[in-house]
C-alpha cells in the first residue's frame, strides 16, 4: 500500500492581526504535492492575506508555514520565492514592451540578474522550456506580439505562463479568470487543469462555473477563519456556506444596502 505523500504546504493555526484587525484567525490548511486547493469567499475575507502570508509579504502574528519540511514563517519574500513559491496576481504583470517569447525567457532564467537576463546567450534548456510553455498557454502563434498588444486573456495566460516557466513547486494564483468571459474561463480551467502533474496549485477565485470546472478540494473562507471544506458539491450543498456566499446575490445586497 502506497504512504500518503506528506505535505508541501502546511498552515498551522495562522493568525494576521493588523493592528487589532484581524484578517485570518487561526488557519490551518494542508495542500499535497501536484494537488489543487481553490480558495473562495466573499470580498475580504482574507483570501489574498492568506497568499500573502504563504509567499511572506505579510506576517503572522502567530501561527507556523511550513514548506517542503522547512519553516518558512519568518522568511523574506526572496527566499520564499527562490525555495519554490511563485505568485501569479490578479493583475497580470507581464513586461509589456517585450514579445509574449521575451517574457517567457525572462521567467525560464535560472540567474535573475536583470543586466544577464538580457545580455547572456538563453542556454538551450531553458529556451525549450519557454518553447514547452509557449505551446501549453496556447500562445504559440502569438509568440513575437508585444505583450501590451494581446487581449486580456491573453495576458493572463502569458502571466500563468511565466509562473510556470520558474519552475516553481507552488504556484498561488489569484483570481486568474478575472474580467474573463465563459470561453475563456473554461480555457483558463484547462490550462491549470493540465499543470497538476508537475506543480502545487492554490486558486483564488469567486467564479463557481471556474471553480466547478477545476472540480478540486475548496476552502471557503469568511472574515478571516476557515469556514468549510470539501467537494464542490459538498459545499454546494452546505446550507452556512450559501448563507454567507453562494447565496447572495446584487438584488441581496441592493435590498440590504
Amino acid at each position: 500500500m502506497n504512504a500518503t505523500p506528506a505535505p508541501i504546504l502546511m498552515m498551522e493555526h495562522v493568525t494576521v492581526d493588523f493592528d487589532g484587525f484581524k484578517a485570518l484567525t487561526d488557519v490551518s490548511l494542508s495542500l499535497s504535492p501536484c494537488a489543487l486547493r481553490v480558495l473562495i469567499g466573499p470580498n475580504g475575507a482574507g483570501k489574498s492575506t492568506l497568499c500573502d502570508t504563504i509567499i511572506g509579504r505579510v506576517r503572522p502574528s502567530s501561527g507556523k508555514i511550513t514548506f517542503k519540511d522547512e519553516v518558512i514563517t519568518d522568511l523574506a519574500e526572496q527566499e520564499i520565492v527562490r525555495r519554490g513559491i511563485c505568485r501569479k496576481f490578479q493583475t497580470p504583470g507581464v513586461l509589456p514592451t517585450l514579445s509574449v517569447m521575451e517574457n517567457l525567457l525572462v521567467s525560464a532564467r535560472k540567474n535573475r540578474s536583470f543586466f544577464r537576463t538580457f545580455t547572456t546567450k538563453v542556454p538551450a534548456e531553458e529556451r525549450e522550456s519557454a518553447e514547452s510553455i509557449l505551446e501549453k498557454i496556447g500562445l504559440t502563434d502569438r509568440r513575437d506580439v508585444i505583450a501590451a498588444d494581446l487581449a486580456h486573456g491573453e495576458k493572463q495566460w502569458l502571466e500563468i505562463g511565466m509562473v510556470v516557466a520558474t519552475d516553481a513547486d507552488l504556484l498561488l494564483l489569484d483570481e486568474p479568470t478575472a474580467g474573463m468571459g465563459p470561453q475563456d474561463t473554461q480555457r483558463t480551467a484547462e490550462l491549470i487543469l493540465s499543470l497538476l502533474g508537475r506543480h502545487a496549485v492554490l486558486v483564488i477565485d469567486h467564479d463557481m462555473s471556474f471553480v466547478e470546472a477545476l472540480n478540486g478540494y475548496v476552502t471557503v473562507l469568511h472574515q478571516g477563519q476557515i469556514l468549510k471544506e470539501g467537494s464542490v458539491a459538498e459545499i454546494r450543498a452546505d446550507p452556512e456556506v450559501t448563507a454567507v456566499y453562494l447565496g447572495r446575490s446584487d438584488d441581496d445586497d441592493a435590498a440590504a444596502a
